[in-house]
């Protein structure tokens, strides 16, 4: 007695490949004639569609796309753990993609909506630029910015204020009488790069202090980079008494090299970070950092997308998240009993 059809059989009916078979019924990007000849085989062999096939039919999947640059950063999985639970609610299931801030990667991710293997998209990208844009533009499914945008574009957009932030930080630091006041960036090219260098330029000369281009340095938003960058700076001036990092990976390295440089936190040098992960209140010593709301983000874009799946006519909604200064003893010591 036969067990029904197979991918197999299935793919031999329909002229493709196995894996080809296997992608659409598992509702993964294909091509629109491969989806077509894989469901009319499907059904002359009578094969009982799944819900992923069904939703092929429907044009609807139940699901829904997060990309971000780096599925291991703290940040985005604070992200994936509040947007999930607001989709699922809603009877959305979440697809992540890691686009290592590869910009043809995004716009790949974006030009695919038009293959509906999701309903929706969320995307956190580093680099915004014309060909992003245009892609948002051209979207054939709803989209979520997470992070800054230009003015004007027609995308709803969750974005928080990292200018603010950094000024919190740098007024921080120098309520608690520092002066020399180390800056470790990630690169320039990317949007929250550029728009905390200009902060720190900006809030060093607010703050009555001279802006000194040899407390500046460049990396990348990762610890390793981070430290490197922060010995490279330690080393052109050894006098600094505090380092504000672009992110608490950053500064997380720092607190790696100030300690085998035999320099103690914060007696010697504080040190701030930015965005508030987890591993800011259990490192030692503990980090004051700079929250970015990235759960409230998350959440907020999750709900953004819910209601622009129910509402499309609608205009786009930007949602402005403030950063808050959170204190720890990376900048004032440890409490004492």
């Amino acid at each position: 007695m036969s067990d029904g059809p197979t991918i197999t059989t299935i793919a031999e009916r329909a002229g493709v490949s196995i894996a080809s078979v296997s992608r659409v019924l598992n509702g993964l990007p294909t091509r629109e004639d491969t989806v077509r000849r894989v469901l009319s085989a499907a059904d002359e062999l009578g094969y009982v569609p799944n819900s992923v096939a069904r939703s092929l039919k429907s044009r609807r999947t139940n699901q829904v796309a997060f990309a971000m640059a780096d599925i291991g950063n703290p940040v985005y999985l604070t992200m994936v753990r509040e947007i999930q639970p607001v989709l699922k609610a809603a009877g959305y299931r979440l697809v992540l993609h890691s686009t290592d801030a590869d910009v043809a990667e995004e716009i790949d991710v974006l030009r695919s909506l038009g293959e509906r293997y999701v309903d929706g998209l969320i995307m956190i990208p580093l680099r915004i630029g014309e060909a992003h844009l245009k892609a948002v533009e051209a979207a054939r499914a709803p989209v979520v910015i997470i992070g800054s945008v230009p003015d004007g574009t027609r995308v709803d957009n969750v974005r928080t204020d990292s200018r603010t932030g950094v000024r919190l930080a740098l007024e921080h630091l120098r309520s608690l009488g520092r002066r020399r006041i180390g800056f470790v960036n990630g690169p320039l090219d990317t949007v929250p790069g550029s728009a905390r260098s200009t902060a720190y330029a900006e809030g060093i000369r607010e703050l009555g202090l001279p802006y000194d281009e040899n407390l500046v340095e460049t990396g990348d938003f990762y610890r390793a980079e981070g430290a490197q960058a922060v010995s490279r700076l330690l080393s052109r001036a050894p006098d600094l008494d505090a380092v504000m990092c672009a992110n608490d990976l950053i500064a997380l390295g720092a607190l790696d090299v100030l300690r085998r440089a035999g320099r103690r936190v914060p007696e010697d040098v504080a040190v701030v970070g930015m965005d508030d992960i987890d591993l800011a209140a259990v490192a030692w010593p503990s980090l004051t950092s700079i929250s970015l709301g990235s759960a409230e983000r998350g959440r907020l874009a999750a709900e953004l997308l819910l209601d622009r799946l129910g509402n499309g006519d609608r205009d786009p909604k930007v949602v402005t998240v403030p950063p808050r200064l959170m204190v720890r003893a990376s900048t004032v010591g440890e409490e004492t009993p």
